[in-house]
């Protein structure tokens, strides 16, 4: 069945005169360069026992019984209900950010680059030799449950018909940029806390790179308050 409809006018909200930068991850879902934090809801991690106990349940059940149907319709509405909520968060997640921002910037990453399989590695002996395709498995299973693409294009869609902008910025190093001063400190993914040997400051890493990817955002309007470090060169903690 199809629908046509003619043009929908924008509804322009309030202009707020507050403008921030978000950097989206895993262990929260998101940061704002003011330090907001949105938990990551996880709906298909949380409710992964519940569709695999479900799933099971139909496996055991004979074929053409009615018990079956039954187990079957049950695992239907539980899946059902996953996605419902995985739709239903980044809906209210990005009408409330629309709501309480005007530019809001974002980093143009490509998360299916971020969760591609990791390539067979082969040993001396013309064997296959260990990749870390387990691990990277959980990761992207992260990833996709996180559903970053799904929410940048809501948030997008949604800034567009409220009259405001999302504004995509480089995405390089904007963890590793201190927003301090604009100097490069160099960390692994398992450090959380930024430290700069430059202007010492201490922020949590996932702040940090809000507030980076705010000054980028910024420089990229033209805007002055920039940190005059920007171009730095890294340097090692």
């Amino acid at each position: 069945m199809c629908f046509a409809c003619a043009e929908v006018p924008t509804e322009p909200l309030p202009v707020t005169g507050k403008e921030a930068g978000i950097d989206v991850g895993l262990k929260v879902f998101l940061v704002t360069a003011d330090g907001d934090i949105v938990q990551n809801p996880r709906h298909s991690r949380t409710s992964e026992r519940e569709l695999k106990k479900a799933n099971k349940r139909v496996s055991r059940r004979k074929r053409g019984s009615k018990r079956r149907a039954k187990a079957a319709h049950q695992c239907a509405k539980q899946h059902q209900q996953v996605r419902r909520q995985r739709c239903d968060f980044p809906h209210k997640t990005a009408l409330a950010l629309v709501r309480a921002y005007d530019p809001i910037y974002v980093e143009a990453i490509q998360p299916a680059n971020l969760s591609r399989r990791p390539a067979p590695k082969s040993d001396a002996n013309g064997k296959y030799a260990h990749n870390g395709a387990s691990r990277e498995a959980g990761l992207n299973k992260s990833i996709q449950d996180a559903g970053w693409r799904s929410f940048l294009s809501i948030l997008a869609d949604k800034a567009a018909c409220a009259g405001k902008r999302v504004e995509a910025v480089p995405a390089a190093y904007t963890t590793q940029q201190c927003s301090g001063c604009g100097a490069r400190i160099e960390k692994s993914l398992s450090v959380r806390t930024h430290l700069c040997t430059h202007c010492g400051l201490i922020l949590d890493r996932d702040e940090n790179a809000a507030r980076t990817i705010s000054w980028r955002g910024q420089r990229l309007r033209g805007l002055a308050g920039m940190p005059v470090g920007m171009n730095r060169e890294p340097v090692g903690l």
